[in-house]
């Protein structure tokens, strides 16, 4: 209950703030209503585009911030050149139109048109003409704004080359010294001036009259430090524990559940702050600017520490996601706050220095002491990681194999730490400056990667799983087996991680400078329009053509599943009729959902004519079988001269139908194997359908008795037995007929009728047991086969020898 009233209390000031600020935001919102921009035209973009051109020839004034600003130009008029080409369609469409109504001009030979007529044709070719002459010369603005963002690209990659071999004085000679005594009164000029007008902000904020919001604020965030964060990762914890199940996802989920909070902790305190000292517009714009980056700074900080605290997890080793051991999280514990500190330090330097446009020994000399603050943090941790290893090893346990990547980072920690080092040391401190930002901007996308991975992967897996209560819901939804759904989730796990390695590769790899807006133009270019010959090939199209076709796949499913299982059964259809209809409506709904991928890829029939025709070719030389199988298979389901449930007999095969595909039969023999057989031989061959025609089964039985049997006897012993069995029929009856007398035996021909043919075999038994055992009761003996004995009389001298003739 403490803890539920502290969380309460902490919601109503945060209510309370935000409510405070919701009269200002609303009243700055009404207040101010930006003006509509004036349409622009072709001419105008064309003047903005040689200005930025002429601006890119002055390459003794270009510096990084520069060229930042002119690719935000070339990008905003690309834009504007695209909205422009994209606007004079339907004005196009509309002139076709016109034109089409009004027809081409008549020959010479035919009547004269009105002047009028002739006139407005005139006319409307030439508005035409113009409006192609403008849309041509839009796209052509578009495809050179195009090629100036890449050359400003490439000017600043030289530029990057240039400072980053820039080489200074070292910090170990005097002239590094020196240099910097020099500006430092200037420096400090700046320095003061800055804050002056901070210091006079926050005067002016605090001797407001209404300096209630101020106040409300900083209660606000400074609750929401101290009991703000720890309050909400126990609600979070708590949902976690009861909502989810136990296993890898609960883990991941709170270490993504911990990252939020302290980020959006420190976040939501820090503008807070701002927005108490803005409260009343005591900023000017460009403290202003300064504060809100100070703000975004405290939101990238703030999620580096908790992604720390959450994957390194030292009070709590069961929420831990790396394979390490407790005491080296110990002692990396301190090492994700360090290097957030360091962060804060490296981005108020940063914009400090710009704000006051501070010297360039002043700027070196900032940037040499950050560089060498991180190396040595990033140092420390290595040697930490050391120590732990050899601890590990003197106490006789052997250390966890480590996988490659982990090897390949630390190594590379190594090396960012030597060359740091060197850089400060050699005077190259731009480079020795690069080299450790990039250390920490790697570090930490890198271990987001690791998280949202791991996150990715145990949600799939949990979903899918086949004994979880949702992988239980989609089997009994869509009839998916659990090696399904296990495939299911490992290709979607992987797919997924692919993606977020494809998303963290640019950041890793980006060049010096490059922010998000250059990030998303460079994965922009990957949606530009392809094409093979005249075939559009248009990423966006793709992906809705992908998500047409597993929503059509899922659609088909659930109508199927719903007519075999809810539907159908409940009619007097008979079973292989309904299987036949749900193949034949399978069929039907794959060709739709085709014709509907295509419309959403927006395919022209006649661009993909070339492969309708290497089809032709195809099908007319390899695929004929295939092509007569799949209308012999369409045959079947129609006419169903059989179908599913019948036993059928052809050549080389005999037993039940099991299921008709598109290319072949399944027909399940009686020693349960499947004989496949193409769908041709059930159409082109002679088969024997057994129980098409409610044909009734058949028992006959060839009994051997001898001469001297009582042959009426006889007859009425096999005629009561038959009679006797529970599956003969009345009609027609049981018979009994001699049919042979042949030496010393005569042969009696019984016959019996069943309902079903499939139990011949089992009632031909029952009647042999029971007839068999009735007749030797009455003393009633089979006749038995004449053995032939051939016996060889020797040769004797007493013999009379035989007659000659």
């Amino acid at each position: 209950m403490p803890a539920m009233s502290t969380a309460l209390r902490f919601l109503l000031i945060l209510l309370l703030a935000i409510g405070c600020s919701a009269p200002s935001l609303a009243q700055d919102s009404s207040s101010t209503v930006p003006p509509q921009p004036a349409p622009v035209t072709v001419d105008q973009l064309n003047s903005q585009l040689d200005q930025i051109k002429q601006a890119l020839t002055e390459t003794d004034k270009l510096n990084d911030g520069g060229l930042v600003d002119l690719r935000g130009k070339v990008q905003a008029l690309q834009q504007q050149a695209d909205q422009l080409s994209a606007s004079f369609a339907p004005q196009a469409d509309a002139l076709k139109a016109k034109l089409d109504v009004l027809g081409p001009a008549p020959d010479k030979s035919a009547p004269p048109e009105a002047a009028e007529v002739v006139a407005q044709r005139k006319q409307l070719n030439k508005a035409k003409a113009d409006l192609d002459a403008q849309t041509k010369q839009a796209q052509t603005l578009s495809l050179e704004a195009q090629q100036l963002i890449t050359q400003i690209a490439g000017l600043r990659r030289d530029l990057f080359d240039a400072q980053i071999s820039q080489r200074t004085a070292s910090p170990l000679s005097g002239t590094f010294w020196s240099s910097l005594s020099r500006s430092v009164p200037d420096d400090q000029a700046g320095l003061k001036l800055l804050g002056a007008d901070a210091l006079g902000a926050l005067r002016q904020a605090w001797q407001s009259p209404n300096r209630a919001p101020l106040v409300l604020c900083l209660i606000a965030a400074i609750a929401l430090l101290a009991l703000g964060r720890r309050q909400l990762e126990r609600v979070l914890v708590q949902v976690t524990t009861n909502r989810m199940p136990s296993g890898h996802l609960r883990r991941s989920a709170l270490a993504l559940f911990i990252t939020l909070g302290t980020t959006l902790t420190y976040s939501v305190a820090a503008y807070l702050v701002y927005l108490g000292i803005d409260w009343n517009s005591t900023l000017d714009d460009e403290l202003r600017d300064f504060a809100l980056g100070l703000v975004r700074l405290a939101v990238v900080t703030s999620c580096m520490a908790g992604l720390g605290r959450a994957l390194l997890s030292a009070g709590r080793p069961s929420w831990r996601m790396p394979a390490i051991t407790d005491d080296l999280a110990r002692r990396l514990h301190p090492f994700p706050w360090l290097l957030a500190w360091c962060t804060v330090l490296l981005g108020v330097a940063e914009r400090v220095t710009h704000h006051i446009g501070a010297s360039l020994s002043a700027t070196v000399a900032v940037n040499g002491l950050l560089s060498l603050l991180i190396a040595s943090l990033v140092a420390a941790a290595l040697i930490r990681m050391g120590r732990a290893r050899r601890a590990l090893i003197a106490s006789g346990e052997a250390p966890a194999k480590r996988p490659l990547w982990v090897g390949l980072l630390v190594a590379a920690a190594f090396v960012g730490v030597t060359l740091s080092l060197l850089g400060l040391l050699t005077g190259y401190i731009a480079f020795a400056f690069f080299v450790a930002r990039q250390m920490v901007r790697g570090g930490f996308v890198v271990a987001s990667l690791y998280l949202l991975m791991h996150l990715v992967n145990d949600l799939f897996a949990t979903l899918f799983s086949p004994d979880s209560r949702s992988g239980n819901r989609i089997q009994e939804a869509f009839g998916v087996t659990p090696a399904r759904l296990e495939q299911a989730a490992v290709v979607l796990s992987g797919l997924s991680r692919a993606f977020l390695l494809l998303v963290a590769l640019p950041l890793l790899l980006a060049p010096y400078g490059a922010g998000p807006e250059e990030l998303l133009s460079r994965g922009g270019q990957l949606f530009a329009v392809r094409s093979i010959g005249t075939l559009p090939i248009v990423p966006g199209n793709i992906l809705t053509a992908l998500l047409v076709l597993l929503v059509g796949t899922l659609v088909m499913r659930l109508i199927k599943r719903w007519l075999g299982h809810e539907l159908l059964p409940k009619t007097s259809l008979e079973p292989g009729m309904q299987m036949s209809i749900v193949t034949l409506l399978g069929y039907v709904g794959s060709v739709l959902v085709f014709v509907l991928v295509l419309a959403a890829l927006k395919v022209d029939l006649q661009s993909i004519t070339w492969v309708a025709s290497a089809l032709t070719v195809g099908i007319g030389f390899g695929l004929q079988a295939i092509v007569q199988n799949f209308i012999s298979g369409l045959i079947l389901l129609a006419e169903r001269p059989v179908k599913v449930g019948d036993w059928v007999s052809l050549s080389g095969a005999e037993g039940d139908i099991k299921r008709i595909n598109v290319r072949a039969t399944e027909i399940q023999q009686s020693d349960r194997s499947i004989m496949i057989v193409p769908n041709s031989q059930l159409i082109t061959q002679n088969v024997r359908n057994v129980t098409q025609a409610g044909a009734l089964g058949r028992v006959q039985i060839r009994l051997p008795m001898p001469l001297s049997t009582d042959a009426a006897k006889t007859r009425k012993i096999i005629f009561d037995a038959l009679k006797a069995h529970p599956t003969t029929l009345e009609t027609p009856s049981p018979n009994v007929q001699l049919d042979n007398l042949d030496g010393g035996s005569m042969t009696f021909l019984c016959t019996a009728y069943i309902g079903n043919p499939r139990d011949v075999s089992n009632v031909k038994s029952d009647l042999l047991f029971e007839i068999l055992g009735q007749l030797r009761k009455a003393d009633l003996p089979l006749s038995t086969p004449q053995d032939m004995i051939v016996r060889t009389i020797p040769a004797s001298t007493d013999a009379p020898m035989p007659p000659k003739t």
